[in-house]
């Protein structure tokens, strides 16, 4: 009995030992090799691992601590290789308390110690508008890249020095455009992109608040084209795929009465814009400062083949059916930062990427100063009843130097050597991207070549 039990185990063991062997062949012909007392750790080509080469650390400050200042210091807390180092913000408690929400080392009521920090390699602005194109020079004058929330100013000649001195610094600049990088307008931009729907015909836009901004917020804020429409101007853009040539714009007042004591299009709670594109491509706006049912933000595109839409973005996709009512169970968003705050988190992440991979930032200077000028004409058309090319407003702007730039009236005599030019792209020096292998001196050829060009 015991041998016939012996010779059971001697059996049991073999065939244990064959099938370890089996194992142990099988993991070599898949490329894995047994670990065991006597087997050293050999890896795979195949076999994934989190060891990669170390990623560039990018440091990172914040001006300004309010909602949308918290919002892009939150995402910079989430974005691989970016590390905030310092916050800023007038009420300087405020800033304490970002700073320990977000384990932030520093703090401060000052935004040019953030600007100044020698640790601080990109400078988040998120302060109020007013102040964006001074810090916007200050940070280039020290070296750091800079993501500005729109606009980067209300002055056309403010902000084309702005722009010009972060590339002539060699930095990177982004604008918070932040429509840019919400999935539902980026699909059917991506369609137009693909030809899915074939050649573009006509853009539709449509802008609705839930309620309309205190008076405090419309007086002094440029008016309803610079304040609300821009980001509808500048969607049609986006969904064009090109530069625009001329708007036609109207407004009127029929929700806060109070604001129509005011001067230009801050009078206005209620707009529609008409822009032309080249190939006759068609772009319609409307927008309006009240919708009373939650944000009302939609985008069409009508091409040659189909056609692309959107809808509005619901806290849930909830229905309810019922004798008397079909359809969502709740209102659309009626709060910008819950409508837009996967937004603002992806377009802080982009630029997060633009920095530790060293690739051009996807929302450039240069689109925030064609939205600013399309707001402008919009603003002048509503003002003359008339169609407004965007030259005229680009032809206004003379630089005695890339940073050194004014608004002419058409009344004035053109200083010596002028030539006005009617596109927003020659105002500015190259980005730091476009200058990698031009060498030394380029800046300086190209804005030599451009005030002689005729």
């Amino acid at each position: 009995m015991m041998i016939k039990e012996c010779q059971k185990q001697c059996v049991m063991m073999m065939n244990l030992k064959a099938f370890l062997c089996a194992a142990a062949a099988l993991q070599v012909a898949n490329g894995f090799t047994a670990v065991g007392p006597s087997s050293p750790l050999r890896q795979s080509a195949l076999f994934m691992t989190t060891e990669e080469a170390p990623t560039k650390e990018i440091k990172v400050g914040v001006i300004g601590c309010g909602r949308i200042g918290l919002v892009h210091l939150e995402a910079t807390t989430k974005a691989p290789g970016v590390t905030p180092i310092i916050v800023s913000n007038p009420t300087v408690s405020k800033a304490e308390a970002a700073a320990k929400q977000y384990n932030v080392k520093k703090f401060t009521n000052d935004a040019m110690e953030v600007i100044e920090d020698p640790e601080v390699d990109a400078v988040w602005i998120c302060s109020p508008s007013q102040y964006h194109a001074e810090q916007i020079k200050a940070a280039a004058a020290n070296g750091k890249h800079v993501f500005c929330e729109k606009p980067i100013a209300t002055d056309l000649g403010e902000t084309v020095e702005a722009i010009n001195a972060c590339n002539e610094a060699g930095v990177k600049l982004m604008i918070g455009l932040q429509r840019r990088f919400d999935q539902n307008f980026k699909r059917v931009q991506e369609a137009v992109q693909k030809k899915e729907v074939g050649e573009p015909i006509m853009v539709k836009l449509c802008s609705r608040d839930p309620s309309p901004p205190p008076f405090s917020y419309v007086e002094g804020g440029g008016g309803i084209f610079a304040d609300m429409a821009v980001h509808d101007l500048d969607m049609s853009r986006f969904l064009a795929g090109d530069d625009p040539i001329d708007i036609l714009a109207i407004g009127s007042c029929h929700i806060d009465k109070s604001i129509e004591k005011l001067p230009g299009s801050e009078k206005f709670d209620t707009a529609s814009c008409l822009v032309r594109y080249p190939n006759g491509v068609q772009a319609m706006i409307d927008v309006c400062r009240q919708s009373s049912f939650g944000y009302d933000q939609r985008a069409e595109v009508l091409g040659t083949q189909g056609m692309i839409q959107t809808d509005n973005v619901y806290p849930n996709t909830a229905k309810i059916y019922k004798n008397d009512f079909t359809g969502n169970a709740d209102m659309p968003y009626d709060f910008f930062l819950s409508r837009y705050n996967e937004a603002y988190v992806t377009e802080t992440i982009a630029f997060c990427e633009s920095l530790v991979n060293d690739t051009p930032v996807p929302c450039t200077g240069e689109d925030g100063l064609v939205a600013l000028i399309m707001a402008l004409a919009a603003d002048k058309s509503a003002e003359e009843n008339r169609w407004v090319s965007f030259r005229e407003i680009v032809e206004q702007v003379y630089c005695a130097s890339p940073t050194e730039c004014e608004l002419l009236a058409t009344s004035e005599v053109f200083p010596d050597g002028f030539k006005p030019t009617g596109k927003a792209a020659d105002l500015l020096l190259p980005r730091e991207d476009q200058q990698k292998g031009e060498g030394a001196g380029s800046l300086q050829r190209w804005w030599s070549n451009m005030v002689k060009s005729d």
